[in-house]
């Protein structure tokens, strides 16, 4: 009996230990959807903002908002590219680490053009830009350079298994359009239809040799 009543309460801790686990688990899941949803609706809001201020606010303030803008969507289209192709292609693992490291560089440039943004001498701001532009420039070629290279290996794969599969769509069209006598043991009169090297294979028709109406 006491050996019963051990077994059972080691059994009842396991199984409150796994609704334990299982419980913190689903909370952090939710918090950490919260976390991103909100993270992604102000990443939308202040997309808004810039797109916003760049077509409003002219001078050196609009061209703040443009080269942010330009920064965000040169990484964030080349983070979708290698996404994309990733799972099939374990060769562009490399180019997601060399992209990681974009974005830190991109992330820290867009801190600094928005910190700029709250500067309200005009000048100091136009003095800056020309090397803030270059080096925003310099990121997003780097980013479109290895969106492009992935989507250039990418139609290269699909191309060479679209041509892959011509040729064997050929063969086959071939194959079915060139019919022979092929089943000897057929009855007198009767011939079964197959492809070359493939007995039998004529879908179960078959052709009557002689007058017409026997």
């Amino acid at each position: 009996m006491e050996t019963a009543g051990v077994v059972v309460l080691v059994l009842f801790l396991v199984f409150m230990t796994l609704a334990v686990v299982a419980t913190v688990s689903a909370v952090r899941a939710v918090k950490r959807g919260v976390r991103r949803g909100t993270a992604q609706a102000r990443r939308v809001m202040e997309d808004s903002r810039l797109k916003a201020r760049r077509y409003t606010v002219p001078g050196p303030a609009g061209e703040l908002a443009r080269l942010r803008l330009a920064l965000r969507a040169s990484i964030d289209s080349t983070y979708h590219a290698l996404a994309t192709d990733r799972g099939e292609d374990a060769s562009l693992t490399e180019a997601a680490a060399l992209l990681d490291r974009l974005n830190d560089h991109a992330g820290a440039l867009d801190h600094e053009l928005k910190l700029l943004e709250q500067e309200p001498d005009r000048a100091r701001i136009a003095a800056r830009l020309p090397d803030l532009g270059e080096r925003a420039g310099r990121i997003t070629h780097a980013a479109d350079a290895l969106r492009w290279a992935a989507q250039d290996r990418a139609r290269r794969f699909a191309d060479d298994d679209l041509a892959a599969l011509t040729r064997d769509v050929d063969l086959e069209a071939g194959a079915l359009r060139h019919w022979a006598p092929v089943d000897p043991a057929a009855e007198p009169g009767t011939q079964r239809l197959g492809r070359p090297g493939r007995p039998g294979d004529g879908g179960g028709r078959t052709m009557k040799w002689g007058p017409a109406g026997e």
